[in-house]
C-alpha cells in the first residue's frame, strides 16, 4: 500500500495542508482563511480555535481532493508563525489583550507591544544573548512574556502553558507537551548545545518563576524537529481532521524553517545554501557544521533546523508586507489594481507581468527604477541591525500618477529587499557563515521578475525547487521521518526535494546594482543618523 504524509502550515492569514508522496511530489493543497486582530500600539493577536479548526477543515480538505484513502497517510508535521499562545490550566486559551476579547489568546509574531521590555532586556546584557545574534527581538518570546507579567499579571499567573504556536498544533494533535528545539531555541532562549535553559537568564529579567518543576510553563521536555510525539493522533483530533488515530505526529517547526527544509538540500549540500522564505516577512536560514557568532542576526542556534547543525536566522521584518505597503502608497495604485482585476491577478503579480512587458529581459527591469531607491523598513530592521525602531526610507519619488510609475516603485521596492537580503549575507559571510546559492520559497518569491531581480542585487544564484510548496514540503518531511519513512531529516531532505530553476546574475548590470547597494547602505545609514540626532535634541 502507498504511503503518503501531510504538511501543516501556519501562516499569519490562513492555515494550509499538502498531502505528499514519498518522494515528495505534491497530491493536493487547501487553505483555510485565519483572522488577525491589529491595533494601534504595535498590537496583533488571534484566536487559537480559530486556528486549530482552520487546520482540521484544510487537513480535511486537502485528504478529499488528493482522493487517498486516511489509512494511507502515515504521518503528518506542523509549522507555524512563531507567535505566543497562552494557554489556561483547563486547556483553554487565556485573552492576551482586551479582557472583551478572550477569544483572541494568541500574541501573533509581528506584534511589537513588547519593544520597551525587549530594550530593557538587551540593556542586562545577559550572555543568552550572543545566541540571538547580541541582542533580543521584541518579536521574540521572553519579552512578550515579561510584558504580559507586567501589563495583564493574572492571566500571566493564571497560564499553565506558554506555547510558540507550532507545539501549541502539535500539542493539539497528541496531547504530548514536548517542545520543539526549533521553536524554543530560537525564540525563546533554550541554549539546544547544552540542553537547558539557563537560569538566570529568566531570574535577571523578572521571569524566575518560570524555572519552577524544570522550566514546565514553557518545556520541560525539548526535542529534536521530525520526532515522534506521544501516541500520534488523538482519537479527538483525528475525528477532527478525518485521519485514523495514532497516525505519527511529528515536532514541527517555525514556519521560515520549514521552507528552508524544504530547499536547501535540494542542490546538494546544505551548508552551501541560504533558504530565503519570502513571505508576509523575510526569514534567512544559514546551516553551518561549526557555530558562527554574527551581530545583529538570530543564532547561532544548534539544531534548530537541521538537526546536528547549527543555523543563523536573519531576515526582514516586512518583506511581501512592505511591497504591499508600498504599491498601497503610489496615487497609481487603484487604476493599476482595476487593471490586474480586470486580468484576473493579484496587484504585485500585475505589476511584475508589467515590468517584464516593459523591459526587454527581466534583468534590464531594474532600469524601470531609474532615481527611484527604497529601503523597505516599514517595520524596523530584523538584520543585521536587530533595529525595531528603523523605518522606510524612499528617495527619488515625483508626481507621476500613470500605473507605470508604479511599476516602477515596484521594482525599486524588490531590489530594495534584494539589497538588504545582500547586507545580510555579506555580514553573514564575514562572521564565518558563508554561501555559495539562494534556495527561495514563499508566494512574493514565486515570480520569475522577482527571482532574476533578487540574484543581480544578491550577485548568487538563485535557486527555486521542483515543489510549488516547499513550506508544506519542509512539514510534510518532518512527518516522514516520524512515521519511520526515512531514518532522519538528512535523508529526508534531498530524497523529497529536487531543483527546477536557477537564475543567476546578469553580469552586465552588476556595475548598475552595485551602484543601487552602496545608494541603499547611504540612505540605511542616514536614516539611522537622522534618528539619532532627532532623538537626541527631543530627549529631556
Amino acid at each position: 500500500m502507498d504511503q503518503y504524509v501531510i504538511g501543516i502550515d501556519v501562516g499569519t492569514g490562513s492555515a494550509r495542508a499538502g498531502v505528499f508522496d514519498r518522494t515528495g511530489a505534491l497530491l493536493a493543497s487547501t487553505r483555510r482563511p485565519i483572522a488577525l486582530h491589529r491595533e494601534d500600539g504595535g498590537i496583533a493577536e488571534q484566536c487559537s480555535a480559530q486556528v486549530w479548526q482552520a487546520v482540521c477543515d484544510s487537513v480535511r480538505d486537502s485528504v478529499a481532493q488528493a482522493g487517498v484513502d486516511p489509512a494511507q497517510v502515515a504521518g503528518l508535521g506542523f509549522d507555524a508563525t512563531c507567535s505566543l499562545a497562552v494557554i489556561g490550566p483547563s486547556g483553554q486559551g487565556l485573552p492576551v489583550g482586551d479582557p472583551a476579547h478572550p477569544e483572541r489568546d494568541i500574541i501573533v509574531w509581528m506584534d511589537h507591544r513588547a519593544v520597551e521590555q525587549a530594550a530593557r532586556i538587551n540593556a542586562q546584557g545577559h550572555a543568552v544573548l550572543a545566541y540571538v545574534g547580541g541582542r533580543i527581538s521584541p518579536e521574540m518570546q521572553t519579552p512578550k512574556l515579561v510584558w504580559l507579567r507586567e501589563h495583564r499579571p493574572e492571566i500571566y499567573r493564571t497560564a499553565a502553558h506558554f506555547l510558540d504556536l507550532t507545539d501549541f498544533l502539535t500539542w493539539k494533535a497528541t496531547g504530548a507537551l514536548e517542545r520543539s528545539a526549533c521553536t524554543v531555541t530560537c525564540k525563546w532562549t533554550y541554549l539546544a548545545h547544552e540542553s537547558r535553559w539557563d537560569d538566570s537568564y529568566f531570574r535577571q529579567i523578572g521571569l524566575g518563576d518560570l524555572a519552577r518543576d524544570g522550566f514546565a510553563r514553557i518545556g520541560a521536555r525539548v526535542v529534536d524537529p521530525g520526532t515522534a510525539l506521544g501516541q500520534g493522533l488523538t482519537p479527538d483530533a483525528a475525528a477532527a481532521m478525518g485521519l485514523r488515530p495514532g497516525t505519527a505526529v511529528a515536532a514541527g517547526l517555525i514556519d521560515a524553517h520549514a521552507g528552508g527544509v524544504g530547499t536547501v538540500a535540494a542542490g546538494g549540500e546544505a551548508t552551501d545554501c541560504l533558504g530565503y522564505v519570502f513571505g508576509t516577512s523575510s526569514c534567512t536560514m544559514t546551516t553551518t557544521r561549526d557555530p558562527a557568532f554574527v551581530p545583529g542576526v538570530w543564532g547561532p542556534y544548534f539544531s534548530a533546523m537541521v538537526p546536528g547543525m547549527w543555523l543563523n536566522e536573519g531576515g526582514q521584518s516586512a518583506a511581501g508586507a512592505a511591497i504591499d505597503q508600498l504599491v498601497r502608497m503610489h496615487p497609481a495604485s487603484a487604476r493599476a489594481a482595476a487593471l490586474a482585476e480586470a486580468q484576473g491577478k493579484a496587484l504585485p503579480h500585475w505589476l511584475a507581468d508589467r515590468a517584464l512587458a516593459l523591459a526587454p529581459s527581466p534583468s534590464q527591469a531594474v532600469r524601470l527604477a531609474d532615481q527611484l531607491h527604497v529601503v523597505p523598513e516599514f517595520l524596523g530592521n530584523r538584520a543585521p541591525f536587530a533595529d525595531p525602531h528603523a523605518r522606510a526610507v524612499i528617495m527619488g519619488l515625483g508626481m507621476e500618477t500613470e500605473p507605470d510609475a508604479l511599476v516602477a516603485l515596484y521594482v525599486a521596492g524588490i531590489c530594495g529587499l534584494g539589497y538588504g537580503l545582500r547586507q545580510i549575507i555579506e555580514t553573514q559571510a564575514r562572521h564565518g557563515a558563508p554561501v555559495q546559492t539562494i534556495a527561495v520559497s514563499g508566494g512574493a518569491g514565486a515570480h520569475p521578475l522577482t527571482r532574476q531581480l533578487l540574484a543581480d542585487a544578491t550577485g548568487l544564484p538563485v535557486e527555486v525547487t521542483q515543489s510549488p510548496e516547499p513550506v508544506l514540503l519542509g512539514s510534510a518531511m518532518l512527518g516522514a521521518v516520524a512515521a519511520g519513512l526515512f531514518p532522519d531529516l538528512g535523508r529526508a531532505m534531498p530524497a523529497m526535494s529536487r531543483i527546477a530553476t536557477r537564475c543567476t546574475p546578469d553580469p552586465a548590470t552588476r556595475a548598475l546594482h552595485d551602484a543601487r547597494h552602496a545608494a541603499f547602505l547611504t540612505l540605511q545609514r542616514t536614516a539611522r543618523e537622522i534618528r539619532r540626532s532627532t532623538e537626541e535634541r527631543v530627549s529631556p
